[in-house]
């Protein structure tokens, strides 16, 4: 009986698919060892590919610890490019079948991973974002920021979207390989729901948990980044090519 128990799991296992998970980081060093011990005991085949954007902190010596890991990917930025930068920087090694972006803070649980994955696994969808629940919020300016922009791309795009400012959205790598990117900063989040939504592909949405936090805790968005993305939703649905 344990046997056929353990050959069972075996060839769950043989026919997963991997998971890519793309970290980008600046001055997270207070966060960063407790975020990757998170990822990394989600029970998920995987790698992880951290950027170091340029941090001025102790990163570049926290990351030193994980450096012999054959599962991380280390990356390093030699100055502060943005992290739209860094996740295309990280694209470039990506070597799953599905690609996660995970935020170096502690707002996001890990351990949601796998429900996040699980509708690609099974062929239900391309890309998956996850829609933060729940009572806590972030600053009330931005979380209502955050929902008019999910409004103007359902409305610019045609299909209606909870939470398209998360930073956890999931991808199979072949597409997010075939978008030609040319964000540098927090625009990654809009560039590329405006330019899978123009593909007419539709994004499948799953709650989540999610932890905010504050300003003295290193949050680092501004509301000159929701201006920016209101107009990067419109300038790629209307532009002629991706």
């Amino acid at each position: 009986m344990v046997v056929s128990c353990r050959l069972y799991i075996l060839i769950i296992m043989a026919g997963t698919l991997k998971l890519s998970v793309i970290i980008p980081t600046y001055n997270e060093a207070k966060t960063l060892p407790a975020i990757l011990r998170q990822v990394i005991a989600v029970p998920v085949d995987k790698e992880i590919i951290i950027v170091d954007d340029g941090s001025g902190d102790q990163t570049p010596s926290v990351l030193d610890m994980y450096k012999d890991n054959v599962d991380i990917t280390i990356l390093r930025h030699q100055r502060n490019m943005g992290k739209g930068r860094a996740i295309r920087s990280a694209i470039n090694h990506v070597t799953g079948d599905i690609v996660i972006i995970q935020d170096a803070d502690l707002e996001y649980d890990p351990s949601d991973y796998v429900k996040l994955i699980r509708p690609i696994e099974e062929g239900e969808a391309e890309t998956v974002y996850g829609v933060r629940t729940g009572s806590r919020h972030s600053y009330l300016r931005y979380y209502l920021g955050g929902k008019m922009l999910s409004i103007l791309a359902s409305f610019l795009f045609g299909q209606w979207l909870k939470d398209i400012s998360t930073c956890y959205k999931v991808f199979k790598a072949e597409l997010i390989h075939s978008i030609p990117f040319e964000c540098s900063r927090f625009d990654f989040d809009f560039e590329i729901t405006a330019k899978i939504l123009k593909r007419g592909i539709r994004i499948k949405e799953v709650p989540i948990r999610y932890y905010p936090r504050s300003f003295t805790e290193g949050k680092k968005i501004r509301w000159t980044d929701g201006i920016m993305a209101a107009w990067t939703l419109c300038k790629y649905r209307f532009a002629e090519k991706e």
